[in-house]
Order: C-alpha cells, then structure tokens, then sequence
C-alpha cells in the first residue's frame, strides 16, 4: 500500500503544521479544553462524518456506520515541563526543522493524535473503507489516572468498541502489551510518648523501618517474565503522625508503587504484603487508594488504583491484522515489542478483555522528558498505518468468518 504513504508525504506540510499548533496549546491533565476545541476543528476540516465531545471531555470522531467498532486512542493530556532550564527550546514553540517536531507532549502523544486525524484523511482519499465504524479518540486526564478516560466512554455508552488501536509511542513497532501496576499505602500504628522518654511509647516509624527493610529485599525477588520482564516494588514516599517534634510518633504512612507481570495481581501484591507483616510480627495495614480526578468539564470521576497487566496474543486477530497492514505499508515485518509504561490499555485490555494492540509515532524515552520531540518521518507512516489498519483488521475477520 506505498498510495497511502505517498498521500501521507503529500500532506506532510498539514501534518507537521497540525502538530506544531497542538504542542503550542499548553494541555495539563484537567485543563485540556483548548486542544480538545483544536482537535474537533481538525477533525471536522479533514472530513470526520461526526465529531463530538463527550460528558468526560474526550473529543471522539467517527468515520462510517459499519459492523465492527473500531476505536483508535492518543490522550491529549502532558505533564509539565519540569526545569525549564533542562530545554534547549520553549517547550511550547513547536519548532520544528528537516527532521524534528519539538515540544511537550511531542511523544507523548499529541503525535498519536495528529497521524490519527491525517490517517483518516489518507483513508477517505483512498476509499479504504469497509465493514466498519471507526472512532478516533483525543483522550482526557490519561496522566493523573491511566485509563479512566475509557472507563468513563465504556460505562456510560459513549462508544463500546470491539477493538483498541493505542497510539501511544511505539517507535513504529506494534506493541501488545505492558506491566500494570497497584499503587497503596501500608500504615503502622504507635502510641505517642514524650521523646526525652521514648520507652514509654511505641514508635510508629520504627515499625514502618522494618517493614521497608523487607519490602527492599522483596523487590529482589519477584516474578519476571520474558516478554514483560520483571515486577517490581517501591516505596515512593513516607508520612508520619506526632503530636511535636518532640514527641514519639504515633502512625506511620508509607506509599507503595507495586508493578505487576505477567500472573501478578492486586490481591497477589497485597498478599505479600502481609506475609511481610507476619514476618515481621507488626500489625500493618494496607489502605487501599482510588484516583478521583475532576475533567475541565467539571464532570468528577473515579477509579481504584488498580491498573491491569495486559498482554495481547500475537496470535488474536488485532495483532495479526496489525502485523499484515504494517507489512502492506512498510514491505517489512514489524518488530513486536511493549510499553515500558503505562497506558489506557489497562482499562481497554486490562480490565475490559477488548483486544488492544499498539503503534505510534514517536519513541518511548522522550516521554516526560526535557526536549521531548518527534520525527516528522514518523507522523507521515503513522498516518499511512492508520488509515489502512481498519480495513485490514475488517478484510481478516470477514475471512475468518467465511472459512
């Protein structure tokens, strides 16, 4: 299919254009309103048979009336820009030269959005249409709480896909898959005392001491996985309770990050946990936390703070139709690989079951970092990928059927 990458290159002056003018519209979690007013402008130019903004605040065009619901997804949300010294460039310039497109969110992932919305223009030109509706999603408040976005569309009706295309980075590989994480909090109790007569108390952070103690060792000695890779468990951050300075503390907090593997869940993490505590003889608790994020909409959501591990069979029919329009498009086999973070797959595969599959323009390492960019080179194919995927996916389940 080199017609849809030769259309991309023709559009290329429009593409880089779009992009630049989405990093120039600062975006934080929960302040997204400007872009998403962008995107549906954009969306409606290039010729989206619907476009609207849900209750949530999550911009969605349609493109035909088919069977089989197709949902392509980049969240417009960034997070800030950090020390402004660390740029070589305003991070909101959009500046761009031959090869580059700089900025924050560049990566992550406006660049998703930009070859998504150019995609359907490629595929309108081309006629590659089918059996098929698809939704392109401009995605809200991914970067406070992956995937509730999604399960705000899937709870409320918005749209029930049957399948998932994530855009979040992929350095052009189709990815399948990531680790999910549990974030909670582990809590002691003490009993305060004067601190010039630490004896007669019971200290809360000295409890906590010995907890952490085993939690570092545990880290060491968790599952991995070949394809995933390792789980892993940190303590991010420490609180404590006392009456003064000079008093024995009374209740000790400490926030666990848990990234799970493949075969690792919540209840397992939590169950090494209290294997911990029986260890240790202290009478730990575990407080389990939920994300409660509020949309520029005004609309307020919320979610436990439990993020799924999801791998996607290479074998199901989104990746192997992944697999034939990459090859349709690039003359190549893909490189299968996996996010090293997270993404709203932990909603859509994670706790949904839809088969999810990734590609996206952009590579992982610019995310949440100083000089964050993209190459133009990538937009253009992810464009061109875009717009030939559905009607893949579309010609291999319709096969499938009649065989």
């Amino acid at each position: 299919m080199k017609e849809a990458l030769e259309l991309s290159e023709k559009y290329k002056d429009e593409i880089v254009d779009f992009m630049r003018r989405l990093i120039q519209v600062k975006s934080l979690s929960g302040r997204e309103q400007e872009v998403v007013q962008l995107v549906e402008r954009e969306m409606e130019r290039v010729g989206f048979d619907e476009v609207f903004i849900d209750g949530f605040g999550n911009v969605i065009g349609r493109v035909g009336d088919g069977k089989v619901k197709i949902a392509m997804d980049a969240h417009l949300d960034t997070v800030d820009v950090g020390n402004p010294d660390l740029w070589e460039k305003d991070p909101f310039s959009g500046d761009v030269d031959d090869e580059w497109v700089y900025g924050r969110g560049a990566s992550d992932q406006k660049a998703g959005m930009a070859s998504m919305v150019y995609g359907v223009k490629v595929m309108k030109d081309l006629s590659l249409f089918g059996d098929f509706t698809l939704y392109v999603v401009g995605s809200v408040l991914e970067e406070n709480c992956d995937g509730l976005c999604w399960k705000y569309i899937i709870e409320n009706d918005v749209i029930k896909p049957d399948f998932v295309l994530i855009t979040e980075p992929t350095s052009l590989n189709i990815n399948i898959g990531q680790r999910g994480r549990v974030e909670f909090r582990i809590k002691t109790k003490g009993l305060s005392a004067h601190a010039s007569a630490p004896e007669r108390g019971e200290n809360a952070i000295y409890k906590m001491a010995k907890i952490i103690n085993e939690v570092e060792k545990l880290n060491e000695s968790l599952k991995d996985d070949p394809f995933l890779g390792k789980g892993t468990i940190a303590v991010t951050q420490i609180f404590f309770k006392s009456p003064s300075q000079n008093a024995i503390p009374d209740e000790c907090v400490i926030h666990i990050d848990r990234r799970l593997t493949k075969g690792e869940t919540k209840e397992s993490a939590y169950e090494e946990i209290r294997e911990i505590f029986r260890k240790t003889g202290i009478d730990g608790e575990i407080v389990e936390l939920s994300c409660e994020e509020r949309s520029y909409t005004g609309l307020l959501y919320s979610m436990e703070k439990y993020f799924p591990t999801w791998v996607t069979s290479e074998k199901d029919t989104i990746v192997e139709s992944a697999r034939k329009a990459y090859k349709e498009v690039f003359e190549k086999e893909p490189v299968i690989g996996k996010w090293t973070f997270s993404t709203n797959g932990v909603v859509t595969a994670g706790v949904y079951k839809i088969p999810t599959v990734g590609f996206g323009p952009g590579d992982e390492v610019f995310a949440h970092a100083p000089n964050e960019k993209v190459r133009i080179s990538h937009l253009l194919k992810a464009a061109a990928f875009y717009a030939v995927f559905p009607k893949t996916l579309v010609g291999m389940i319709e096969g499938r059927y009649e065989s």
